[in-house]
């Protein structure tokens, strides 16, 4: 089942109202915004740590989180802290296995669209450039033969100018993988203050600093045996980058219809 509503963080002026976009017994996704963070090393860089704001409002039994009985929440997955899109939370320690498993097993398919510096050679290919940290930098990490295997699937929607509109799909789940894969190539994405070129870090923006967005969740779900998919919305992202979906193809807005 799905149920509309937000999930409601801190209180006051300083409320964040987060949209749920799909909801059975076991899950709860979210839209995540920018700026929150998951992975224990980037706490001490942002007031905003994802997992202790949820934490806490589940506790103090906040009403979005009362109306739901919830006693347990906990992302069964991770997003790097710029990325925005769908992030994937579950209700009881018993889903966190069955969905940390999913994960782990490549049963999860999960698709991305990124804004990327440069325009690719080819309109699909896939990268398995092995992922290791990088001993010189902590929270970096950097392509090396020793590493863990990483796949990624890649398919050019659009281009135009020196930008491309590139979908996503990464088979493994490495920290920084799509990033790190489109900067190997020459396609760093928009915004990505670690792994881009000089042009990709220029790019500014408050709600989508770093142009990335999850956006589908496919899977076979656990517990109600069933088909499930999840999807984000797509057109305040590709608005900003000056593209609009019209019956489902890709086309180009003009400049005054285009989202700041």
């Amino acid at each position: 089942m799905t149920k509309s509503g937000f999930m409601e963080l801190g209180g006051g002026r300083r409320q964040v109202r987060i949209p749920i976009l799909y909801e059975d017994r076991a899950t709860l996704a979210i839209d995540k915004p920018s700026g929150w963070m998951l992975a224990p090393y980037s706490w001490q860089r942002t007031g905003r740590n994802l997992a202790a704001a949820v934490l806490s409002s589940v506790h103090a039994r906040d009403h979005w989180a009362r109306s739901r009985n919830l006693r347990f929440l906990r992302h069964a997955h991770r997003l790097d802290a710029e990325t925005t899109g769908i992030l994937l939370m579950v209700k009881h320690p018993g889903a966190m296995k069955a969905f940390k498993d999913l994960f782990e097993s490549r049963a999860m398919g999960k698709t991305y669209l990124a804004v990327c510096a440069g325009n690719p050679v080819d309109a699909a290919w896939e990268c398995q450039k092995a992922i290791a940290p990088d001993p010189n930098t902590h929270g970096r990490m950097k392509i090396a033969p020793s590493g863990k295997e990483a796949v990624t699937l890649f398919r050019l929607l659009a281009a135009v100018a020196d930008l491309a509109l590139v979908e996503a799909r990464p088979l493994t789940g490495r920290t920084h993988q799509i990033r790190l894969h489109l900067a190997a190539v020459g396609l760093p994405i928009l915004g990505d203050q670690l792994y881009g070129s000089a042009k990709a870090r220029h790019w500014r923006h408050q709600e989508y600093p770093l142009a990335l967005r999850a956006i589908r969740l496919e899977f076979r779900h656990p517990f109600l045996r069933r088909q499930v998919c999840i999807e984000a919305p797509q057109s305040r992202f590709l608005a900003v980058f000056g593209w609009a979906l019209a019956g489902g193809n890709l086309c180009r807005l003009a400049a005054d219809s285009r989202v700041d």
